[in-house]
């Protein structure tokens, strides 16, 4: 057998590493690859199911096309690849190229996706996207209060004295980061969980806090205000490195028991937890990226910090604020696509832009040109998209679709030509992690099975068929100089040995561990900025961290707040489809409290309508102890196929900041159906 050391390159925290060994050309075993220190124990069951997810008889391996009864038919790769071409070329010359929608998700990471932006540069432009459905505010919220996004690394957390994993599930969506919080428990650490629900990581924890969904600000403002008000501050740290204390303090108007109204929360509970983060020796905060996806995230997030900031918990072994760690990303000139940032479409007049997060609204209210060609790639908009029946009404308006996909996803149900996928084996690329420090390569390990084309290629190949200049400085590479491509595209950038990367994890030479250990905070002041303009500025906003109640769209009448929270099974839409998952997980159901449950005389299995002004799911219902009362929580990522279609239910809008999806400000009601 030969053995190969890889990388997992879904959009997930733990960016596995892993090793592979081939037989005939064939990928045999997945084994854990210990040099990696955040994820020494291998690959959660979406790696494992490698296996069948790139051998799977379902995988698409060739391009189809859909028929006049709405049937897909095989065709070849050259002739899917004329139709496109031509396709993109009669809508450019009639319209202009902003008639063509270029989307691309985050389900597959890698430097080789840099060349799409090139193809369609170089195309002329396109219409996009701006904004992220995962992360935005919680980012630009670190980014306005610590100027840069960056924690310790993971493998610190055993040196944790006091652990809060707020909003964070990591049994479940960051199944590594449990083996560093065991080895702090093992050293005598406290675990505290907040969470509206009971998870599996709630399970693991010493004590948790339930407060109701979108009220995380409340509560840990008030918290502030009791470690402020008895004087539990680090003032030494504050009155050297913390710009607008004074101003937050006088704001601070949000009492234990005030907060106990807010949250559900006991004021005793709110106490004993300040008292305990003030007096603990090392306090790391981890928060979840549930809590920012409200109207309220990007404030929920800014106030979550002031915790660490008053306490002097930064810039310490064993201590910090972990929401996202970029220093990984090394080879990317943008950090994350907000607004302000430079993109490589947003030179006018390439760029035409649409958020993702009021995605059906903003394709409805485009001006001239309408849509002519969709491209989609990397990703599952009809599944993930808030508001998907606007989603799928604005693609059923699109004459002509191409998505590019490995599995018959609800997308790729909706395209008029699918062009296939590759795999995590079949291309080289190099990936970086929002968790841990590392860099990492992907090589090359299997050939590709039937037409399947790198989307590398695929792109080199239009360019070629529409005439367009592949030159060397176009950033669209011919098949055989890709891996010079990429050997290229890292080889200006310091901070590591190229030959080193390829043959393992490294870690740059400019991660600061711990993290902001230097004291040097890029904002205005050149210190922790509590007290923000730029924070108004950007975004109208309070100066300050704040509490705001999560804007309800009208329907606060409504008994019912919905969470559609990430599982253990899959990330986001994928790996729910394979065998060797469905074996071990229970079909989806719409969780409930048994509180709840009582009153509506439903038991678990019974058939529910779970309903509002945007429309209706029905599926069959969970009674558990692990959902608080006047929740319902149905998870992400579920096919239409499967009975999914929960966003439907969500009303496109963004967050406070980042440009994010709020999906959890939904307010629902249910009812049960007959049998």
């Amino acid at each position: 057998m030969r053995e190969f050391i890889t990388v997992c390159p879904r959009n997930c925290y733990s960016t596995c590493t892993f090793r592979v060994f081939t037989e005939d050309g064939r990928v045999r075993r997945i084994l854990p690859y210990e040099g990696n220190l955040a994820t020494p124990e291998g690959p959660c069951i979406k790696g494992l199911s490698y296996l069948e997810r790139e051998y799977s008889s379902a995988r698409i391996i060739y391009p189809l096309q859909r028929q006049a009864d709405g049937s897909f038919a095989r065709i070849g790769m050259e002739e899917a690849l004329d139709i496109i071409s031509g396709k993109l070329l009669a809508a450019r010359d009639k319209h202009g190229p902003h008639s063509i929608l270029f989307y691309r998700g985050s389900g597959n990471s890698g430097l080789s996706n840099d060349i799409a932006g090139s193809f369609w540069k170089l195309f002329g432009g396109a219409t996009t996207t701006y904004g992220n459905l995962c992360w935005p505010a919680g980012l630009e919220a670190v980014r306005l209060t610590l100027g840069e996004v960056k924690h310790n690394v993971p493998w610190d957390l055993a040196n944790a004295s006091l652990i809060i994993l707020w909003g964070k599930n990591s049994a479940e969506t960051n199944v590594q980061e449990m083996i560093h919080i065991d080895r702090a428990k093992k050293n005598g650490a406290k675990v505290v969980v907040i969470d509206p629900r009971r998870t599996p990581t709630a399970d693991k924890a010493d004590i948790l806090l339930r407060p109701r969904p979108g009220t995380d600000a409340a509560l840990a403002l008030a918290i502030s205000k009791v470690i402020t008000d008895r004087g539990l501050t680090d003032t030494e740290f504050i009155s050297k490195h913390v710009s607008g204390f004074e101003k937050f303090t006088a704001s601070l108007d949000i009492t234990p028991d005030k907060a106990q109204d807010i949250t559900g929360i006991p004021a005793e509970e709110i106490i004993n937890l300040a008292v305990m983060a003030a007096n603990t020796e090392r306090l790391t905060v981890v928060t979840g990226y549930g809590i920012q996806r409200y109207t309220n995230g990007g404030q929920t997030i800014r106030s979550i910090l002031t915790i660490p900031i008053i306490t002097g918990m930064l810039g310490k072994p064993g201590c910090g604020f972990n929401f996202a760690n970029l220093q990984s990303y090394i080879f990317d000139d943008v950090k994350e696509p907000l607004s302000y940032y430079p993109d490589p479409l947003a030179d006018k007049p390439f760029r035409r832009a649409i958020s993702m997060a009021t995605f059906g609204p903003d394709f409805f209210a485009l001006k001239e040109p309408g849509i002519e060609v969709a491209w989609i790639e990397r990703g599952n908009p009809v599944t993930q998209l808030p508001g998907s029946g606007d989603v799928i009404s604005a693609l059923e308006s699109v004459p002509f679709k191409v998505v590019v996909e490995q599995f018959m996803t609800d997308t790729a149900a909706m395209a008029d030509i699918i062009l296939p996928a590759k795999g995590i084996f079949e291309q080289a690329d190099v990936v970086g992690s929002y968790w841990n420090p590392y860099a990492q390569y992907k090589p090359r390990i299997t050939e590709l099975p039937g037409e399947v084309l790198p989307e590398s290629e695929v792109y080199w190949r239009l360019a070629q068929k529409m005439g367009m200049n592949t030159g060397s400085d176009s950033g669209i590479p011919a098949p055989g100089e890709y891996e010079n491509w990429l050997r290229e595209r890292i080889s200006h950038t310091p901070g590591f040995v190229p030959e080193e990367l390829i043959q393992k994890p490294v870690i740059p030479e400019q991660n600061e561990h711990p993290a902001y250990a230097s004291q040097k905070f890029s904002t205005p002041s050149g210190k922790i900025e509590l007290w923000s303009d730029i924070a108004v500025k950007l975004w109208g906003v309070n100066p300050l961290p704040s509490y705001d109640r999560p804007d309800d769209f009208n329907e606060s009448h409504l008994p019912f707040r919905l969470m559609t929270p990430n599982i253990a099974s899959r990330i986001h839409s994928q790996f729910g489809n394979l065998e060797v998952v469905r074996s071990v997980t229970d079909p989806p159901a719409w969780e409930i409290s048994i509180t709840d449950a009582r009153r509506l005389g439903l038991i678990s299995g019974d058939a529910i309508r779970v309903f509002n002004s945007r429309g209706e799911v029905t599926g069959r219902v969970s009674v558990t102890a692990r959902v608080r009362q006047g929740s319902i929580v149905f998870p992400n990522g579920i096919w239409l196929s499967e009975g999914g279609g929960v966003n439907r239910l969500i009303t496109p809008a963004e967050t406070d900041m980042g440009h994010g999806a709020a999906f959890h400000n939904t307010r629902v009601d249910i009812e049960k159906l007959p049998l």
